[in-house]
């Protein structure tokens, strides 16, 4: 099986120091977000070689596997194969992709998870089909389907097109978590970097509701005496 060939190499490839420091990075610790996830030690660009070398190989049932795993670097490989995978994907393959992801979030459960995976999967799944889910999932109890949420906007907003993203955040600008307002922060800055009018427009209307997070992110660009008239919300008076 594949799935045992990538996990052996996944295994050789792994650093317990390096382990270590990403499971302080990644919040590991009781209470925190990222709570009881366990690391081999395994950077990214290496990853990436494990992924380019298996995905034409490997089949979803193995990639499922993969993503049950107890070893977040493990579930990343997983991910990262739904990508390549998708890329090249028809309708059908789509939307196999697309159920494994959506049956599985509970295991895509870090903001790193979501971010590398969310954009080229669900909003490239959802760029010519109604958009209904990405909804639900930001009203969802679980804080990672509501990152997906707002993530898979991202893929819209690269080809210009914010109204998804623009009611996504609207939804979730009362969300307490602060990888919440991060992310939703970061979208709007990358429609700013497109359309700054229209963020600014965004960001008059809903000022009282942002939280202060959420506003630093997305005016992170703004020249600074205009990022100075935000911060103090002068454009009011």
């Amino acid at each position: 099986m594949v799935h045992g060939v990538i996990v052996k190499e996944l295994e050789q490839r792994a650093d317990a120091a390096q382990a270590k420091i990403l499971s302080g990075f990644f919040k590991t610790g009781k209470g925190q977000y990222g709570e009881g996830d366990i690391f081999r030690g395994i950077k990214v660009p290496v990853i990436r070689e494990i992924v380019n070398k298996h995905c034409k190989t490997v089949s979803l049932d193995e990639i499922t596997l993969l993503l049950h795993s107890v070893y977040h670097e493990d579930r990343l490989c997983a991910l990262l194969l739904l990508v390549r995978i998708m890329s090249g994907a028809d309708e059908r393959l789509q939307t196999k992709i697309f159920t494994l992801y959506a049956k599985n979030t509970r295991y895509i459960n870090n903001w790193d998870l979501v971010d590398l995976s969310a954009p080229q999967i669900t909003g490239v799944y959802f760029e010519y089909r109604p958009r209904e889910q990405l909804y639900k999932w930001a009203k969802s109890e679980l804080l990672w389907e509501r990152r997906i949420s707002v993530l898979s906007t991202f893929w819209y907003i690269k080809k210009s097109s914010f109204d998804d993203a623009f009611a996504i955040i609207e939804m979730l600008l009362g969300d307490k978590e602060d990888l919440l307002h991060k992310a939703c922060g970061w979208m709007l800055r990358e429609i700013g970097k497109r359309d700054q009018s229209v963020l600014e427009i965004f960001l008059k209307k809903h000022y009282t509701k942002l939280p202060r997070t959420t506003l630093r992110y997305a005016i992170e660009r703004f020249e600074e005496p205009k990022r100075q008239v935000y911060l103090k919300g002068t454009f009011r008076n």
